[in-house]
């Protein structure tokens, strides 16, 4: 009988590899495991913020480090074109199931991806930056794949956000783009854990230039 995964596995990830093989044996029970288990908010308060600070003009949407679709569902946007991203097949494969992506991409943040320049109106993601492997370096490819006025809203975990350079990252690019704006919100509601229960990410939103 395999060993049910859980909050430690999720915070154990240190290379894309090891994204693929977590989530290959979760992917099946990971929103009940994870996200019921730990009332994980992430995905809801994006959707929550992305409403506030979008337009119409704010698409096709991009979901990065979609996993299995949980913003996705939160968004609900069926008038709107939104595209989730991964690393892990399995995962997109449950996203898949929800119905709420126009595509399905299989690919490596970390390197370059096959969309052309400039064309997504939005980026959003929940989660992606939490571990170290996904750092702020991949916010170039970002920018390049999204448009001029092109929407970010996305989660940096808050021990991540100086540790990994996130903080000199957006003065490197502060030409590229308007002045982030930071909220920092809880990762889980009612959570227990006294590891991570009270963790917390800045949910960053900003346009490119």
């Amino acid at each position: 009988m395999t060993e049910k995964k859980g909050l430690k596995d999720a915070y154990s990830l240190k290379t894309p590899e090891d994204s693929i093989n977590l989530y290959k044996t979760w992917a099946s029970t990971y929103d009940d495991d994870f996200a019921k288990q730990n009332d994980y908010r992430s995905p809801i308060e994006i959707a929550k913020y992305f409403a506030k600070y979008s337009n119409n003009k704010d698409t096709p949407i991009l979901d990065i480090g979609a996993g299995t679709g949980l913003i996705g569902e939160c968004l609900n946007l069926n008038s709107k074109e939104v595209d989730a991203i991964d690393i892990s097949p399995e995962m997109l494969n449950i996203a898949r199931t929800k119905n709420c992506y126009s595509k399905i991409i299989e690919a490596d943040l970390t390197k370059r991806l096959l969309i052309n320049d400039n064309h997504y109106g939005a980026i959003v993601s929940a989660g992606t930056f939490t571990h170290g492997h996904v750092g702020p370096n991949v916010l170039d490819e970002l920018l390049r794949v999204s448009r001029s006025g092109g929407l970010f809203v996305f989660t940096i975990h808050y021990k991540l956000f100086k540790k990994a350079g996130f903080d000199k990252k957006f003065i490197e690019i502060k030409k590229n783009i308007t002045k982030p704006i930071f909220h920092e919100v809880d990762v889980y509601g009612n959570n227990p854990d006294k590891d991570h229960g009270s963790d917390q990410v800045i949910i960053t939103v900003f346009r490119k230039k």
